[in-house]
């Protein structure tokens, strides 16, 4: 990150930290949203591989990573807002917005929120936002997350974290740093709140599908949640293609950095090519 430039956008509610390519030249830019709990690490691989022919950004989410303190209050609403305020601000436009798990979350309401704004979207390891794929007692779940993790011992619940969301000794470590950032108490809460608000958006959310090209990359051993089977009724339902990573996780980016690298630089040539 150090050929990253750190960003601070000023809220009301706090700091949000992003980083930008500390070069001016005239190139597209492509914008990495990190998933629930993780922060800006998540993609080290990714900005690694294509800061030499893309403009990159990627950033901490509000209570994440470095845009701590940051009340839990926020909607998807909020998130999208930020986001547009981001890009206003660094003159950011037409990007490939990519989103791991949450951040594809963030990625399509965005998307939603400002129509024709983006010039393409990369889903890794996430599923879709709209309302039809899920089922009543799912959402249900969602809103209730927080006591499932609190009723798990702290050591045992970033065991189960870095290993269950990471298949790489690579993956897993760095898993593990970013879940040790946090208090428990923190970490819970912040889970919960992600959880809920998903459900929420989902519900606000109707059928409407991304307006621009889309790409869906899924670890083959992503066991988080049912992704694998979203992804499936997704790429079935929309025709977006679906890529299978072997041996990959549901932090696939960090278990298959090469492969996913090739794919979405293929993907963004062809999309940008258009423009």
């Amino acid at each position: 990150m150090r050929s990253m430039e750190e960003k601070i956008l000023s809220t009301p509610a706090g700091e949000i930290h992003y980083w930008t390519s500390r070069t001016e030249e005239d190139r597209s830019w492509l914008v990495m949203l990190p998933g629930l709990t993780a922060d800006h690490r998540l993609f080290d691989k990714q900005i690694e591989g294509f800061q030499g022919d893309y403009r990159c950004m990627v950033w901490d989410a509000p209570a994440h990573g470095s845009s701590r303190p940051f009340p839990l209050d926020f909607l998807m609403d909020d998130l999208t807002g930020f986001l547009d305020r981001i890009f206003q601000k660094e003159g950011i436009q037409n990007p490939l917005l990519i989103g791991q798990s949450m951040g594809g979350y963030i990625a399509q309401a965005f998307i939603r929120r400002f129509p024709g704004r983006a010039a393409g979207f990369v889903s890794i390891d996430s599923a879709p936002l709209s309302r039809s794929y899920f089922s009543g007692w799912e959402l249900a779940l969602l809103k209730h997350a927080t006591w499932m993790y609190r009723s798990i011992p702290w050591r045992l619940l970033v065991k189960i974290g870095s290993e269950g969301t990471a298949t790489s000794p690579y993956g897993r470590a760095l898993m593990g740093e970013m879940m040790e950032s946090y208090e428990k108490g923190e970490y819970c809460a912040l889970a919960g709140h992600g959880y809920r608000l998903l459900a929420l958006a989902v519900e606000a959310h109707g059928d409407r599908e991304p307006d621009c090209s889309t790409l869906l990359l899924c670890g083959e051993r992503d066991g988080a949640g049912s992704s694998r089977r979203y992804n499936r009724a997704w790429t079935k339902r929309t025709g977006f293609p679906l890529v299978w990573l072997k041996g990959a996780g549901h932090n696939s980016n960090t278990d298959a950095p090469e492969e996913v690298n090739r794919r979405i630089d293929g993907f963004a040539r062809e999309i940008f090519a258009r423009r």
